[in-house]
């Protein structure tokens, strides 16, 4: 028979809560200035592209009616220093109006008129500058009305372009936020939902630790002092372990030591216990009172329940990336017709299985089932590496 033996006075080794890894830092003041650089680089470069193209287009289609006639450089370099001038100032103004807010369907006619808009003020200061301040000569072979209209159309189409490529990015960063934002909204609920298992899992087990040492009150003081301190031990335990997600198997352990006592006090003989630990799953994380758990329900269902009590065994193997408990009672799959002889409603077990779900994924599970007869295994894969982490 596995000895139980705690000393007078025992207490656990302080636990520091690490940085909790659902931190996520604010990255709000990068991600702007990663925009900004974003943008000057497109803007530069997609101006400083199409204005090579303009030279190399002047170049290439001058008029060949005058021999001394060469292309208008200047010109086309103040044409496309207008047009950058012009995307740049307006985007405060669209930013303004909530436009980076809307979706395609009233964007595109709002890009459309602000396209026309643009373009028919490029060509105004455009044309103002060439033939107003610059005082150049009208070609003749072109009506002025035509020359205008198809640069207008010209400058719409171009702006029209840049106007989608400029929203198509900013629909595309929204999208990422909102994303982002999701993920953070789905792990404040699953933070939600551990910590209200965690509440519902602790009283459970102090709840029952405390009818161990009533009970030892007027039969045996000195052992209801011991008792007492192995009580305290679960209490400070669980205060310490609240805050954290997973704790080393080793301290488990010795909660699962402490709670095997008080209820040895309880049972006496009609209570075995027979450990299996290999020394390489000391130090494995495992989520705060699932092996307790694990135990309070084989002593509850395989020694509680019967006359002679019976032996529990613990089992910890480590199998590849992840950490394999057993629990085994005598006994029998507990029915609803035995859950109400010991008045549980099996909150712990669904707890814990809801807990794993919660901090491992799928890859973890918990399960009950009857290895033979008259043995019932509780069973629990504890992967190594939480996914929430």
């Amino acid at each position: 028979m596995f000895a139980l033996a705690t000393p007078e006075v025992s207490t656990l080794a302080p636990m520091q809560s690490p940085p909790s890894a659902n931190v996520l830092l604010d990255d709000a003041p990068r991600r702007e200035r990663a925009k900004g650089r974003l943008y000057v680089t497109c803007q530069m470069g997609g101006w400083m592209f199409f204005l090579l193209l303009q030279l190399v287009f002047a170049k290439a289609f001058s008029s060949s009616d005058s021999a001394e006639r060469q292309p208008n450089y200047w010109g086309v370099v103040q044409v496309i220093a207008t047009g950058l001038l012009l995307t740049h100032y307006t985007r405060p103004y669209m930013a303004r109006w909530g436009w980076k807010n809307l979706g395609w369907r009233p964007l595109v006619p709002r890009i459309l008129a602000l396209s026309l808009v643009l373009a028919f003020i490029w060509c105004v200061l455009g044309f103002g500058w060439q033939f107003g301040v610059l005082c150049d000569t009208w070609p003749k072979k072109y009506h002025p009305l035509l020359l205008i209209s198809v640069n207008w159309i010209q400058g719409a189409i171009m702006l029209f372009g840049w106007l989608c490529l400029y929203f198509f990015y900013h629909l595309f960063d929204r999208f990422n936020r909102l994303e982002i934002e999701r993920l953070r909204l789905g792990t404040s609920v699953k933070e939600a939902e551990l910590r209200a298992l965690k509440a519902q899992v602790n009283p459970h087990f102090i709840f029952n630790s405390l009818n161990s040492v009533r009970a030892l009150i007027d039969e045996d003081p000195a052992r209801a002092r011991q008792s007492v301190t192995q009580l305290a031990n679960l209490l400070r335990y669980s205060l310490q372990s609240g805050q954290l997600e997973t704790v080393p198997f080793e301290e488990e352990l010795r909660v699962v030591n402490d709670y095997l006592a008080l209820e040895q006090v309880r049972h006496e003989e009609r209570l075995r216990v027979r450990l299996d630990i290999a020394p390489d799953t000391l130090m494995l994380p495992v989520p705060p009172m699932l092996l307790q758990t694990l135990v309070e329900n084989a002593v509850k269902y395989g020694i509680s329940a019967r006359p002679e009590g019976g032996e529990i065994v613990i089992i910890a193997r480590r199998e590849s990336e992840s950490l394999r408990l057993q629990v085994t009672n005598p006994g029998e799959l507990a029915t609803d017709a035995t859950r109400s002889r010991v008045s549980s409603t099996g909150v712990g077990l669904r707890n814990a299985a809801e807990r794993l779900r919660l901090l491992f994924g799928e890859s973890a599970s918990l399960r009950l089932r009857a290895d033979s007869p008259a043995l019932v295994v509780a069973e629990a894969i504890v992967p190594l590496h939480p996914t929430r982490a």
